[in-house]
């Protein structure tokens, strides 16, 4: 039998150890057992610490956009969606990512460009970005052609498969619907414009299916466009309200607000909307509220580079 080792400390009412042996019991017969961490403890703790966001570069942002997908997924297009993937663009540009879009992938094409940037040094660039504009079930986003689980692209940025990325931000950001119920109102407003020319009405479309990731591993923030279980709803001229009001945030305070609470401000702008005009009846007055889940460890800001 190995033996193993631990390291004591305390009175006769606690034991604390670390991961090397199994826990010890205390009075009573619970446990009380203390884990260590990767953090050092030799430095003191800073509340209001923030990343470091003075690289060379920002970093790269991928945007991966679905419009149409493969005959046997039976999955809708995604109009409006190219509103999304330009408006994405613009705003993560302003902010200094160098951008890459893509549209229409295959899986195992998305695959490979997200294995391409996971395998790059990144060790002038601030942070790093990843987009999904589609479809989504199960913990998967939709290619083109076959669903890709979420958990396999971001296993690719923890720190033993991605080492430049360690201790900087790695941030998803995934516009796809995550249920099958629709939000409904405390308090209906009805305001439908009324409409002449049917060729530009903007209508209100639902992404399908659920999606919900937590990835393991410290500085990941997942930044869904709507709750677990419930419907995302997507413009078909303007584009998704969720990417829709995240750039707007972005433009006007994205060089200002640490990011955690522009997210929040997103959430705000979304909640206060409704679907006024939708082909399904039922969905009619309904409403949305995206969520994110940070695992960062300090503040974010996109503080203007120098030129």
């Amino acid at each position: 039998m190995a033996s193993s080792k631990h390291r004591r400390v305390g009175s006769s009412s606690g034991q604390i150890q670390v991961d090397s042996g199994p826990a010890l019991n205390t009075k009573g017969g619970d446990q009380n057992v203390t884990e260590t961490d990767a953090l050092e403890r030799s430095q003191p703790f800073d509340p209001a610490a923030q990343y470091k966001m003075n690289h060379k570069r920002r970093g790269v942002a991928l945007v991966f956009n679905h419009e149409q997908f493969y005959w046997h997924l039976t999955l809708p297009d995604r109009r409006g969606t190219l509103a999304d993937k330009e408006n994405l663009k613009r705003s993560l540009t302003e902010l200094g990512f160098e951008v890459r879009c893509f549209d229409d992938l295959k899986a195992e094409e998305v695959m490979r460009n997200i294995y391409e940037v996971s395998m790059d040094n990144h060790s002038d660039a601030d942070c790093f970005v990843c987009v999904f504009l589609s479809h989504g079930e199960d913990n998967h986003v939709y290619a083109y052609d076959a669903k890709i689980k979420v958990q396999t692209v971001t296993n690719m940025f923890r720190g033993d498969k991605c080492p430049s990325l360690v201790g900087k931000p790695k941030i998803f950001i995934i516009q796809a619907c995550r249920g099958d119920k629709h939000d409904d109102p405390v308090i209906v407003q009805d305001t439908v414009d009324s409409i002449v020319d049917k060729s530009n009405v903007n209508e209100t479309e639902v992404d399908a299916a659920a999606i919900y990731t937590l990835p393991a591993g410290a500085d990941f923030l997942m930044c869904y466009s709507v709750a677990e279980g419930y419907y995302s709803h997507r413009e078909t001229l303007n584009g998704t309200w969720y990417i829709q009001d995240l750039c707007e945030m972005i433009r006007k305070y994205g060089s200002s607000l640490e990011f955690t609470e522009l997210l929040t401000l997103v959430n705000r702008k979304v909640s206060h909307r409704r679907v006024d005009m939708c082909r399904d009846i039922n969905a009619i007055g309904k409403k949305q509220i995206p969520c994110f889940a940070s695992m960062l460890t300090k503040k974010l800001h996109f503080h203007q580079k120098s030129k």
